[in-house]
């Protein structure tokens, strides 16, 4: 039999088809012809050849999908970004000048040739422990006046998801050490993607990114024995700060509350860099952003942080997704601090292109611009918050960038992070990283290649696709950088005069905290310089201490046991910002824990009406018992308990109430629970409570009790006048106070703070 000839059967379709006058020889390299001139009306993309077909519609996970070709290519008759962003030009770097030199800002240049570079076919290395959510954004219309950036007019509104992050620590380490949390915020809007990628500190440990590297080696535990993890507390870390005096600023904010939150719910954000907004007609105006919670601005106690880091080293990323799981959805306001764009970009004599500088509130106050709310657990953690990619210089129209150089560096460091750690060039088509606007790159294969291109010029300019993609104009939505006047200069390896001041905004943010923060402070400092090994490293801390105050200097002297070193420079006068500090104010308890202990042999009525008027005020009760299970399961109003006295901590609950004194439970025996140990065999209350009790006491938590609740109190050494805790015969009554006491997070009179010398 004779076999048949693969080759034969297609010379002779192609034979066949020739015979038609109509039919065309096969080989053309586009699905029309071209024109002789440069097209140049406004286009969509080519369909694909009658003899093309792309691979079938499924999804990563192999879901089928009712997606034409045409969907999956690219989209839109504008040449963009790989966000979506309109471009306006794609043949001209950025340059000081038409004969100047290249600018490092040009993030299209950038964008543009790392792609290239990575046609052909691991852990962050800082923020790598993190937590996100998705939500929407939806903005006031209050910035419409000083930007034309599309998702900040009135009403609209913008899905976004946000990672909240620790700087130092592995993905393995604790969420509550000390240190720098990033706020990191992804904007879907209609005109490309939009990242504001800031921290929970206003300003940065250096000016320049050039020191990047450095700061965060010495950040990172020692090389050789890669400890201490997640922590500030060691030489390597201590030497670079005390030598590099300009990270003075953001080391004593670090050292304040600020470097343990409470929660990332009760923690602000700041975009730490200088930004630039561009209104409809052009015209420029210089802004800071800063994300404010609803819900107030908090943080543990030292002790605290460290329980938790043993208790439930998860503790912020089980909180975050608790609260949204449960309806409290967590929100923060946007809002901008407005300057002039002025050729100096100073307001007030701060020099607004150092990052480690602030803006007091008092002088530039913070409008808000819109609500940000989120509402939504992730489906995959590996799959979005892992794979999530920032970067500061995806943009869109309206906002721009500034020549903070540590922001200039930014723009290049964070694509070259994005290559390693996924896998190549093509990290914005991960799907939590995909851009919400049609996207016309020109930007081609390499590794992860999920779109199927069609047409064959990738380039501009091009006749063979129809001239397309076409340049977007700025009154169509096309990116065009503010055409900023560069100063004729020498190229020099230099910093602004202004920039070495290190030590008047350290001194402005001390003097600006209540005394039981600057308490805290000196704990902070004392506590980690007493970790480094080198005395020399412990004295030279010391004069930096002095040069910010001499109060704070003693202090922490005298828990080093170190003679106290006089200041080389007198100390600027400056004038506080009261902004600056989280305590005075009263704030919502929306969200907050509640832990209420009881038994089956208490008014469980009482209980239960407790636990609903804590619900209904919108915070989270639980209730802590001896064992799990149902208290008065044979009554007619059971209780569900959710913790307990094995299981449960102080460092959980936001403040305590006790319905009575629980009986002691069966397994309160320090040979199965240890935290039991301590208590005297036979005594009536449970050590395991009197040890909530001491904990949250000295934590300066709310406590309240009803019924014969002053018997555990004064077992566990607590003064039922004292401040903070509340005694009362009626539950609903008590826990009203102590909602009160709440809005103010914590009751820091509990504790009187010594008088500093004038």
């Amino acid at each position: 039999m004779e076999k048949s000839n693969p080759v034969k059967g297609v010379i002779d379709k192609i034979a066949d088809k020739l015979s038609d006058n109509s039919a065309e020889v096969p080989g053309r390299p586009g699905s029309e012809p071209p024109s002789v001139d440069e097209p140049t009306e406004p286009r969509g993309p080519l369909r694909p050849k009658p003899d093309q077909r792309g691979p079938d519609p499924y999804s990563p996970t192999g879901q089928e999908e009712d997606v034409t070709p045409e969907e999956r290519a690219q989209g839109g008759d504008r040449l963009t970004t790989a966000q979506g962003l309109r471009l306006a030009d794609t043949d001209h770097s950025l340059k000081a000048g038409p004969r100047g030199p290249v600018l490092l800002q040009d993030h299209h240049l950038r964008e543009k040739v790392m792609h290239f570079d990575h046609e052909r076919i691991p852990e962050r290395v800082v923020h790598a422990r993190g937590a996100a959510a998705h939500g929407v954004f939806r903005s006031y219309g209050t910035a419409a006046s000083v930007t034309r950036a599309a998702f900040l007019a009135k009403d609209v509104e913008t899905p976004v998801f946000v990672r909240f992050s620790t700087v130092l620590g592995s993905r393995g380490s604790a969420d509550t050490v000390r240190d720098t949390r990033g706020f990191a915020t992804k904007f879907y809007t209609d005109e490309g993607v939009f990242d504001l990628v800031g921290n929970n500190i206003p300003v940065f440990f250096i000016q320049d990114a050039i020191k990047f590297p450095d700061v965060i080696h010495a950040a990172k535990p020692h090389p050789d024995r890669e400890i201490p993890q997640a922590q500030s507390a060691h030489d390597t870390f201590w030497d670079f700060v005390s030598l590099h005096t300009e990270a003075t600023h953001h080391t004593l904010w670090n050292m304040s509350d600020r470097g343990i939150p409470r929660s990332y719910r009760t923690m602000e954000g700041f975009g730490v860099h200088t930004f630039r907004l561009v209104d409809a007609e052009g015209a420029t105006t210089l802004v800071k952003f800063h994300w404010k919670p609803k819900a107030g601005v908090h943080s543990l106690v030292w002790e605290e942080a460290q329980l938790i880091g043993g208790a439930d080293p998860d503790f912020h990323r089980r909180d975050l997704a608790d609260a949204i799981e449960a309806g409290a959805h967590p929100q923060w306001e946007l809002g901008i601090q407005v300057f002039p764009d002025t050729p100096e970009q100073t307001f007030e004599g701060i020099d607004l292109l150092d990052p480690t500088k602030i803006v007091p509130e008092e002088l530039a106050p913070v409008q808000p611009i819109g609500l940000l709310t989120l509402n939504a657990n992730p489906v995959n953690y590996f799959a979005e918050t892992e794979q999530v990619a920032f970067h500061v210089g995806h943009l869109v129209p309206g906002i721009d960038v500034t020549d903070d150089p540590l922001l200039a560096g930014r723009l290049f460091s964070y694509l070259d992070t994005q290559i390693t750690r996924l896998g190549g060039p093509n990290f914005g088509q991960i799907p939590i990283n995909r851009t919400h606007a049609p996207v016309n790159d020109m930007l081609r294969d390499g590794f992860h290649q999920d779109a199927v291109h069609a047409g064959v010029a990738p380039y501009k300019p091009n006749s063979l696709d129809g001239g397309c993609p076409f340049f977007a104009g700025a009154h169509e939505g096309g990116y065009v950088e503010t055409p900023v006047r560069v100063a004729a200069a020498r190229k020099v390896r230099e910093a602004p005069a202004s920039f070495a001041d290190h030590f008047s905004q350290p001194r402005l943010f001390w003097l600006s905290l209540s005394p039981v923060e600057r308490e805290h402070v000196i704990a902070a400092y004392t506590f980690e310089l007493g970790k480094v090994y080198e005395q020399a490293i412990k004295e030279r801390n010391l004069r930096v201490l002095a040069e910010i105050d001499p109060y704070l200097c003693e202090q922490v002297a005298q828990g080093l046991g170190l003679p106290v070193p006089k200041p080389v420079n007198s100390l600027p006068a400056v004038d506080p910002s009261p902004a600056l500090s989280q305590v005075g104010r009263t704030w919502p308890t929306t969200g907050r824990i509640i832990g209420i202990v009881a038994d089956g042999h208490g008014d469980l009525a009482t209980v239960e009406a407790v636990r609903q008027a804590v619900l209904d005020g919108g915070m989270v009760p639980l209730v802590i018992a001896p064992a799990g299970g149902v208290l008065g399961a044979d009554g007619d109003g059971p209780v569900t308990v959710q913790r307990t006295f094995v299981t449960a901590r102080s460092v959980e609950f936001d403040a305590l109430l006790l319905a009575g004194t629980p009986a002691r439970g069966k397994d309160a025996d320090g040979a199965r629970d240890a935290k039991a140990g301590n208590g005297t065999a036979g005594a009536p209350t449970d050590p395991r409570v009197l040890l909530m009790l001491g904990e949250a006491f000295r934590h300066a938590k709310p406590i309240g009790g009803w019924a014969d609740a002053v018997q555990a109190l004064t077992a566990a050494g607590i003064d039922p006048a004292a401040p903070g805790v509340v005694v009362g015969d009626g539950g609903e009554a008590v826990l009203a106070e102590v909602v009160r006491l709440l809005g103010g997070h914590r009751v820091w009179e509990r504790f009187p703070v010594p008088v500093e010398p004038v």
